[in-house]
């Protein structure tokens, strides 16, 4: 059953049809949650996972048709395959088609897979391998597993109003409007709502020796959240700051790496967090920190400066912005512990504690982005992971 799933995906993009990895994975998963039995849930689970534009609906519903109904085995009666969930087994192997829709040929009928553990398929241990143990292929995959990732960023409330019928404010000056239109005559209330705009995001990234094997990894990152979400500020430092907004503008990934390269130039030296957050803040805090910005500073902590300095820098910072995400790479080893120079003198003064080690805590990051507390300083369930 598991191959047809892959091939079906092949079919779509043989189609035209634009279909990410994080797409597939989504796909996949919906196996436990729907009743694959059932050709209607069948039917709106790919639906609501693999199309993301009006005008692909009439091509998957005709790909969706042929493809279920012809190319059934005789052996099975049943309209759908078998779900996953009636095997566990089987649907321990339903996620590879995340994996192999990436690697297989669009020709390819049948597609031979092993597992590289007993308990875990290879697209599952491929998102929980941590980044700096990734092989070069590997890198790639992940490359294209990370652009499939859509960033729902937290919205804020504006000063602004826009009509709405179930909006609770009253629009005086448009009921006026109507009444005067009407001889006097009040047939209905307008209201208003206040409009909601998505929040400044700020990324600042260590790309300093310790963080050597992440850098690679966390600039892809970068680049993804850049091109989503359009009001993106990023800056990268080691012994210095370098403001990288405009490079990551660009809409092809190497261009904008090789752009980076060339305006940084303290890639894998040494460590000043204190005083580039500093730069940062007498530089840009106050354009870029307004309007409920949320800041995530990728880092170890391994500070090669003033400790005192930093306390400081970090806790003038989190004033500053909306919320403060510290995402440490290191943070994914099992018996980690904040006792490195810097990282445990800042955590007081952080929202949000998170590891940015594998593909899965990419995809965490982007739950927790959707899901920020509606007031500054508000209380999360993963503000620590220590």
């Amino acid at each position: 059953m598991q191959w047809r799933v892959v091939e079906f995906v092949q079919e779509l993009r043989g189609l035209g049809l634009p279909i990410g990895v994080d797409q597939a994975v989504r796909f996949g998963e919906s196996f436990t949650w729907i009743q694959p039995l059932s050709r209607e849930e069948m039917y709106n689970a790919a639906r609501a996972t693999l199309v993301n534009r009006q005008e692909y609906l009439e091509m998957f519903d005709r790909a969706f048709a042929r493809y279920w109904e012809q190319k059934r085995d005789p052996a099975e009666p049943q309209k759908v395959p078998q779900a996953p969930r009636h095997r566990p087994e089987d649907f321990q192997r339903a996620s590879l088609v995340s994996f192999m829709a990436e690697k297989a040929a669009r020709q390819s009928k049948e597609i031979e897979i092993t597992d590289r553990t007993e308990t875990a398929t290879e697209v599952e241990w491929l998102q929980r391998k941590d980044f700096s143990k990734l092989t070069e292929d590997e890198l790639r995959a992940l490359r294209q597993a990370m652009a499939g990732i859509r960033w729902d960023f937290s919205q804020r409330r504006t000063h602004r109003l826009t009509r709405s019928e179930r909006g609770r404010l009253l629009d005086h000056r448009e009921a006026l409007r109507r009444a005067a239109r009407l001889g006097g005559t009040i047939v209905e209330l307008p209201r208003r709502v206040r409009k909601e705009k998505t929040r400044p995001l700020v990324l600042i990234a260590d790309v300093s020796g310790s963080m050597e094997l992440y850098s690679r990894i966390v600039l892809q990152f970068f680049h993804g959240l850049s091109q989503q979400l359009d009001d993106t500020e990023a800056f990268v430092f080691g012994t210095r700051l370098t403001r990288v907004t405009d490079a990551f503008r660009l809409s092809k990934m190497d261009a904008a790496l090789d752009e980076v390269s060339k305006q940084v130039l303290d890639f894998s030296g040494g460590t000043r967090i204190a005083e580039s957050l500093h730069t940062f803040r007498r530089l840009w805090g106050r354009k870029v920190l307004r309007r409920g910005a949320v800041v995530i500073l990728i880092s170890d902590g391994c500070e090669t400066g003033d400790i005192e300095q930093l306390r400081r820098e970090v806790q003038a910072l989190q004033r500053s912005c909306y919320r403060l995400i510290w995402l440490n790479p290191r943070l994914g080893q099992r018996r980690y512990e904040p006792k490195v120079r810097g990282m445990a003198t800042v955590l007081p003064y952080v929202d949000d504690f998170l590891p940015i080690h594998n593909f899965e805590s990419l995809r965490q990051l982007r739950d927790h982005l959707a899901r920020l507390p509606k007031r500054k300083g508000g209380s999360s369930e993963v503000r620590r992971r220590v």
